[in-house]
């Protein structure tokens, strides 16, 4: 299966009022529950590993063949974005990009902008030479994802403009209330920003730390720009629920696949919900 990048799916979404769904993978059940459900659902998709899992799930080069090998096997015919998330360093999105990811996203976020602006502009080039696309980051998600810890810190106006137009990125992820992991209380996203900010690139926004967010305010945040979702928390706390449940069904299985499957499907139906929500149905 060949990878698209996001210049071949997020523009049309961002111009028709969609986004397309970023599902982070966590191990095999994630990879085919994720890409049948696109396939179902005759949507594009944005499969992702977050550079803290990569050598727990065996590495760049495993993860892209594993992706690619099993849209093989499964026979997916929609569009299909391989991508690395929250990429810690440049030499990470290098190994990514010469590994056969299709898409990187640089986090230097937690640097001065100057030092943002320069080492995003790095990954670019080398991205841009072999035909990848760059997500860019800028402001801090809150909260804990993969081991990653942050507080909130919204992104800057002037800063996020210089990013995109120095950079050269294709996708900006700039943070505006959102967190990673579950939410405390209800989020409390900053429209006005959002909306200014999407103005005044020519780039697609990117939402990260949706799982959790209100529907009316993750359509809001889709029509301000957002044009790519990222998704991980709700398909991990359904698939540990089904799984619960299946060990308590048959508590003196030994048998992964009796205990398992029901996890996958259950991310599955995570990411068919989430497609419906994000108005990419149909849009393969």
């Amino acid at each position: 299966m060949k990878f698209v990048t996001l210049n071949d799916v997020l523009p049309k979404a961002r111009a028709e009022g969609y986004a397309v769904g970023h599902f982070n993978l966590n191990g095999i059940p994630w990879v085919k529950a994720i890409l049948s459900a696109a396939e179902e659902a005759k949507s594009p998709v944005i499969i992702a590993s977050s550079d803290r899992m990569v050598d727990f799930l065996g590495g760049f080069k495993t993860i892209a063949d594993l992706v690619s090998n099993i849209g093989d096997e499964l026979e997916i015919t929609v569009p299909v974005v391989m991508h690395l998330d929250h990429g810690q360093t440049i030499s990470r999105c290098f190994a990514a990009i010469d590994a056969g990811y299709s898409s990187v996203m640089y986090d230097g976020s937690h640097d001065p902008i100057d030092k943002n602006i320069a080492d995003t502009k790095r990954v670019v080039e080398h991205a841009h030479k072999n035909g990848v696309t760059v997500e860019a980051e800028i402001g801090t998600v809150g909260g804990n994802e993969d081991g990653l810890v942050s507080g909130i810190n919204y992104a800057d106006f002037n800063e996020s403009v210089r990013l995109v137009e120095e950079s050269g990125v294709d996708a900006l992820a700039a943070a505006l209330g959102s967190v990673h992991g579950k939410y405390v209380g209800e989020p409390k996203l900053g429209f006005k920003e959002m909306e200014a900010i999407a103005a005044a690139i020519e780039v697609p926004l990117v939402l990260h730390g949706a799982s959790g967010i209100p529907l009316d305010q993750l359509k809001k945040a889709i029509s301000k720009g957002h044009a790519k979702v990222n998704i991980n928390t709700e398909m991990n706390m359904a698939w540990i629920e089904a799984v619960r449940q299946s060990m308590a069904q048959f508590p003196d299985s030994h048998e992964p696949r009796q205990l398992i499957e029901p996890g996958e499907q259950a991310i599955s139906q995570v990411v068919k919900n989430k497609m419906e929500e994000f108005g990419s149905i149909g849009k393969a």
